[in-house]
């Protein structure tokens, strides 16, 4: 199949049919209208409900029933009468849906279900410009406008390449994914005119890359691609994207431009892996897999996920100061869960160590590490190597679970990952691990291990 034909199958499985548009437009404008009623029957005439984002634009991805629908209040607004009334006006429109939850970011908002759509309303201020901003959500109209004007005709393009990056797993700005926004994909193609081309210009993208669409002249940023936001030169859209997404993304255009095939949209999903697999895996790598498990702090994934890797980050420098070997590591949540996974080059490490002192010709300084092993005689006596003075000294910990379960709370961590490990935490070790509930984890255990599917 030619890079033509597959594009049109592509669109075919991916484009949301009128039936749908129209039942999503429909649902769009009731909850719009709901926000209107409440806000009118509070006597708030200057408060109004607006839809933003990709339901908005036209580039969603059929089967995404997602909608934002903004409560934007006058700029005058207190920021504690917007948390207030916003929340409440909120409260009010969700009580009609099937069901909705309060969640926090900067203000809290509404996450509710609306037959199959899941909608945030979310309340904001209502600015003259981008750079008169006073909650981050306040950019957001500016981004639709900015789109709206410019995205006529590019729609298909956009769909396009947001799932291939679904299909390269570097879709989501999420601080779990940290790859491509949807946003970034929109001014992606308003940079370069097409999916293809997109993957043309990747394909020759280096960390430091910079678009600036509408030349701001903004260079002060210091990330792997750094797309200028043309609604606030301050920012970068592409902020969140992390160096190995920004890679990912790169390696999958060329694969692409080299051998396109439909498989690279749609791959195929890893399946749980099994008890067999893992004793397979394990047994032929010749590691240890140990793992940290916790309640999941309630709380949503970009508050949580900052907070494991905080904690992964500060028990990797642990594990590393006492000589045990992390060869790869992540983490995962689940409902009830959060996990941190270490695959370990060894598991135990011998009693002794080297304990290398100061040089010889350090003076009072060396004279008193001499002494004290001299004095506090280690497991053999202070000689010198390479002008130092060194002692083989008893090793604090030579087992990797017993280090962590009397260390992991020296570690950092974060308020809601600590008040929850402070609760109980476990180490499992190797075929423990295969008890932690649920078939994400054994998924994400498939992935962990880069296994071909």
């Amino acid at each position: 199949m030619n890079k033509s034909n597959i594009l049109t199958e592509i669109l075919g499985r991916i484009k949301p049919t009128m039936d749908e548009q129209q039942k999503m437009q429909k649902v769009a404008d009731h909850i719009i209208s709901l926000v209107d009623q409440v806000a009118a029957g509070s006597g708030l005439t200057d408060v109004s409900g607006t839809l933003v984002g990709s339901a908005a634009r036209g580039t969603w991805i059929s089967g995404e029933h997602d909608l934002d629908i903004f409560i934007t209040f006058p700029e005058e607004t207190s920021n504690e009468e917007l948390k207030n009334v916003g929340l409440r006006i909120a409260r009010q429109v969700a009580a009609n849906a099937d069901r909705f939850e309060e969640r926090y970011a900067e203000h809290p908002y509404i996450h509710a279900h609306f037959n199959d759509f899941e909608v945030d309303l979310v309340p904001c201020f209502r600015v003259g410009s981008a750079a008169q901003i006073k909650s981050a959500v306040d950019r957001t109209p500016f981004h639709n406008q900015f789109i709206l004007e410019r995205i006529k005709g590019l729609e298909d393009e956009v769909l396009l390449l947001k799932q291939f990056m679904k299909g390269a797993g570097v879709y989501g700005s999420d601080l779990r994914t940290g790859g491509f926004s949807g946003y970034l994909a929109e001014l992606l193609i308003i940079q370069h005119g097409s999916f293809i081309q997109v993957l043309g210009a990747a394909n020759t993208w280096k960390p430091g890359t910079l678009i600036d669409i509408m030349e701001h002249g903004n260079k002060q940023h210091n990330d792997p691609l750094v797309m200028v936001d043309p609604t606030d030169p301050a920012r970068n859209v592409a902020a969140a994207l992390t160096l190995d997404r920004f890679a990912g993304f790169i390696d999958r255009a060329r694969q692409y431009l080299d051998s396109p095939a439909l498989e690279q949209f749609f791959p195929s999903l890893a399946a749980p892996i099994s008890d067999a697999e893992f004793d397979i895996i394990t047994s032929t790598r010749g590691t240890s897999l140990v793992a940290v498990v916790f309640d999941r702090p309630d709380v949503v994934e970009d508050v949580l996920y900052p907070q494991l890797f905080m904690l992964h980050s500060s028990l990797t420098d642990l594990l590393s100061r006492h000589k045990f070997s992390v060869l790869n590591s992540d983490v995962w949540a689940g409902d009830g869960e959060a996990v941190v996974v270490l695959e370990m080059e060894v598991a135990h490490l011998p009693f002794v160590k080297k304990h290398t002192g100061p040089p010889v010709w350090e003076g009072a300084h060396a004279r008193d590490f001499k002494q004290k092993y001299l004095e506090n005689r280690g497991l053999s006596g202070v000689y010198i190597k390479n002008g130092r003075y060194v002692v083989d000294v008893l090793r604090p910990y030579t087992d990797v679970t017993e280090l962590i379960k009397n260390e992991l709370h020296n570690c950092r961590l974060g308020k809601h990952v600590g008040a929850s490990i402070r609760n109980g935490f476990e180490v499992r070790i190797n075929r423990e691990l295969l008890k932690i509930n649920g078939e994400e984890f054994k998924i994400f255990l498939h992935e962990f291990f880069n296994i071909e599917l």
